[in-house]
């Protein structure tokens, strides 16, 4: 018990420690991270002007600051452009609200062909975060690395710059935060990411804005990006959940793990401890009870046959006497019950052996409960509400909301989504949605009724090769004969194709439904 006392204070305190930034999540985040591109025309043929850099706070809606499309709004011959940081396909964009206070400017793309992963926008305090991660498009690095013009309209990632948050003050009129991930002149507008990939601010200048290599730089912080983004219609998504890293989440579970079994291993020693105790007991009764009703058996068998062979001999010396025929009758039949009752009595007397059979009976009467800290009915089917344990989750961007979950004993959820079982044993379902950005991988253990998504938020390439791989197989129907095995053996692949570490994971903890969630 003091060992599991111990991993438990372990959980908590490693629940405090700082996190630093995940490369997983700002890859993920960069994926909504695009050139923001002021395009002229020079001979009929399209030139850039200027260029910044903007995020998705939805598909289709982008932010970056006001001084980046400053001089498209007062001039008609120059269009916005956007450039994704991966794919194909550009688009054009058009300002649909600018806030030169605050420096932020919302565009809106023109085609429907050009659809982003919005970035999650952090609900926490900005200068209490520790590591940020700045993305975008410096200048310096495209001449460094001899870009030329039609460079600047090709997909490219973004560069990713990091650095800590040195406090947050008013600026130019608006709220800022001060920090030292470095940026530079294409940078404007991009965002400035917590740990897990969460926007915290807008870049917008440095320290020294003529130069642009101050040690110390400015974000337009969500004080002010929020009520702009609201403002004009657009209610961005929104995580106050704590960060905290796969790796730790994966050292907890193993704690949790030892913990879990250090407890069934002194369960398992009391509960030991106590049916020595039983059969203890159990075997000093039995013998006494057996040993009395044995010699209580003999002594009335004997008896029995005392009364047989004094009846035998009245029978015998009555029988000559013709006045006593008929008590000799009488005696000989008295003899002879008395000794059929001595033989049964001596024939039912408990034998040895019944002492351990009643040992037995008492052993497993004292086994027949459920173990102490085990419930029994947790692995029966029906109908399940599915509830988020923050503690042992990690959310960036993900619905949190409950999950009804029917499980089946064949592995079907909700009558129609059948699970297939992975190498391990485990109970698993992969989902590659087209209208989602990310793949996912739900896990479910029916003894203990926990469910887990993992999710994995892809670039494009990984995104289009996971779903190509999904699309390769049709999953067996519910009721389908050996679904599971043929399931598990058609997504296997699929599962080794994924990254090492989810970006995100959920973990549920499953009641029947009408029941009150654990939380």
């Amino acid at each position: 018990m003091l060992r599991a006392l111990l991993a438990l204070a372990l959980l908590t305190f490693a629940s405090v420690q700082p996190v630093a930034a995940d490369p997983g999540d700002v890859d993920a985040a960069a994926r909504g991270v695009v050139r923001v591109v002021l395009i002229g025309e020079e001979n009929g043929e399209p030139v850039p002007v200027s260029h910044g850099t903007g995020f998705a706070v939805s598909p289709t809606r982008i932010i970056t600051n006001a001084h980046v499309v400053t001089q498209a709004t007062q001039d008609d011959t120059l269009r916005i452009g956007i450039v994704p940081s991966e794919g194909e396909g550009g688009a054009f964009a058009r300002v649909i609200a600018i806030s030169p206070r605050n420096d932020l400017a919302l565009l809106e793309i023109a085609q429907n062909s050009l659809r982003l992963p919005p970035l999650v926008l952090s609900g926490a305090d900005g200068a209490n975060l520790g590591e940020v991660s700045a993305v975008g498009y410096p200048m310096n690095v495209d001449l460094a690395q001899g870009l030329d013009i039609s460079d600047i309209f090709r997909a490219q990632p973004p560069v990713k710059s990091r650095g800590f948050v040195s406090g947050e003050r008013p600026s130019r009129q608006f709220d800022t935060i001060l920090h030292t991930a470095p940026i530079a002149r294409g940078n404007s507008g991009g965002p400035l990411l917590d740990p897990c990939g969460r926007v915290v601010g807008v870049n917008s200048f440095s320290a020294d804005s003529a130069s642009g290599e101050a040690e110390f730089y400015f974000a337009v912080s969500l004080r002010e990006l929020l009520p702009f983004l609201r403002d004009n219609g657009v209610e961005p998504v929104t995580n106050a959940l704590p960060c905290r890293s796969i790796d730790d989440l994966n050292a907890e579970e193993r704690q949790r793990l030892e913990a879990q079994q250090s407890q069934a291993r002194e369960r398992m020693a009391e509960r030991a401890a106590t049916l020595r105790e039983v059969r203890q007991t159990a075997q000093l009764k039995a013998q006494m009870d057996v040993l009395a009703a044995r010699e209580n058996h003999m002594a009335l068998a004997m008896i029995a046959l005392l009364a047989a062979i004094g009846s035998g001999y009245a029978a015998a010396v009555w029988r000559p006497d013709a006045a006593r025929r008929k008590h000799a009758m009488l005696a000989a039949g008295a003899a002879a019950s008395a000794l059929v009752g001595a033989a049964f009595l001596w024939i039912t007397r408990p034998g040895l052996a019944a002492i351990e059979d009643r040992v037995a009976t008492a052993l497993s009467e004292a086994q027949g409960g459920p173990a102490p800290g085990n419930d029994a009915s947790l692995s029966a089917e029906g109908a399940l509400i599915c509830a988020l344990v923050p503690d042992r989750s990690r959310v960036t961007a993900a619905r949190t909301d409950d999950v009804a979950f029917d499980w089946s004993a064949d592995g079907c959820v909700n009558g129609r989504t059948q699970y297939g079982l992975g190498q391990a044993g485990q109970w698993q379902r992969v989902f590659a949605a087209q209208e989602d950005t990310a793949v996912a991988l739900n896990t479910y253990d029916p003894d203990t009724r926990t469910l887990r998504t993992d999710r994995y938020l892809l670039g494009q390439t990984a995104l289009t090769a996971a779903r190509e791989a999904r699309a390769a197989y049709t999953p067996p129907a519910c009721g389908v004969s050996d679904a599971a095995r043929t399931l598990g053996e058609q997504q296997s692949a699929l599962i080794a194709r994924l990254p090492e570490r989810p970006n995100e994971r959920l973990v549920y903890s499953c009641v029947a439904r009408g029941a009150a969630p654990a939380r």
